[in-house]
């Protein structure tokens, strides 16, 4: 087995993303961390976002994660820590604007079988050695951003051209999503309440002409307006693209694109350059 890894800073403060590599374990994930409404800063200024993504990191590589146990109750453990610790920073634990949240795609792999656990909008795709692309995994996320960023284009119609008024028009928005997390008609995301251990989506593959699976968050997402003239599904485009020249070159190419469009007009989006962090695992290299 062959494996490729990037996670690389957006434009914010900090890399809220992170990447779990436990090859003693066969574990690999992808996690994406989010600031929370409410200001909070770490020992070391750290933003909650950052903060849940490296605790969860740090649990999934440590001595502490059992084989015996299932991925969802190791998300379950690692759910429990994130509370505890918001808990003795001083969080209020009953209010959903100050808890810090990570989405997370979780595989193991073993010799017959990938199993996977997945919240939020972490992704995981399978790609098959005659060449066909599966999603795995479901955006749980799409349908919240998909008002906001509805909202975002209204404002470029209505003629604003700068990404700060256009975020100040968004943002009663997603504070208003921030109360639909891990309930039936919002998404699934890490934040510490048990709840989150309800919506957490898990299954199994076989690996049977199985060749390779990328784990990616959502800074790695194609733009739909990038898709070639009759392509396939779009998130098929983006696994042949990193396929065919590796994760750090797609990415790279992706931050070009990205510079070029500085305040998120041609391809709507809430900064102008997301964390970005994949996996690609080629099983049979």
């Amino acid at each position: 087995m062959q494996m490729e890894w990037i996670s690389i800073q957006g434009t914010a403060a900090w890399n809220e993303d992170a990447i779990v590599i436990n090859e003693s374990q066969g574990l690999y994930a992808v996690i994406d961390g989010a600031t929370s409404l409410v200001p909070f800063r770490g020992p070391n200024l750290e933003t909650g976002g950052r903060l849940a993504a490296q605790l969860l990191k740090h649990f999934l590589e440590s001595q502490a994660v059992s084989s015996d146990a299932s991925l969802e109750q190791l998300l379950k453990q690692a759910n429990e820590r994130l509370r505890q610790e918001m808990a003795d920073s001083g969080i209020n634990l009953a209010a959903k604007e100050q808890l810090w949240t990570a989405g997370i795609a979780l595989i193991r792999v073993t010799e017959t079988h990938i199993e996977y656990v997945q919240t939020g909008d972490c992704m995981i795709y399978a790609k098959y050695a005659d060449g066909s692309v599966r999603s795995v995994t479901r955006d749980h996320v799409a349908h919240i951003d998909h008002e906001s960023k509805l909202l975002w284009e209204q404002g470029i119609a209505a003629g604003i051209q700068k990404k700060d008024e256009l975020l100040a028009r968004v943002k009663p928005r997603i504070a208003a999503n921030k109360e639909k997390m891990n309930t039936q008609i919002g998404y699934s995301v890490m934040n510490g309440d048990p709840a989150a251990e309800l919506y957490f989506e898990s299954g199994k593959l076989n690996r049977i002409m199985l060749e390779s699976l990328f784990l990616v968050t959502d800074g790695l997402f194609l733009p739909e307006g990038l898709a070639r003239s009759g392509s396939r599904q779009i998130e098929e485009e983006m696994v042949e693209r990193i396929a065919a020249g590796g994760l750090q070159s797609y990415a790279d190419w992706l931050i070009e694109v990205e510079k070029g469009d500085p305040e998120c007009i041609r391809f709507p989006r809430f900064k102008m350059s997301d964390d970005k962090s994949g996996i690609w695992l080629r099983l049979h290299a």
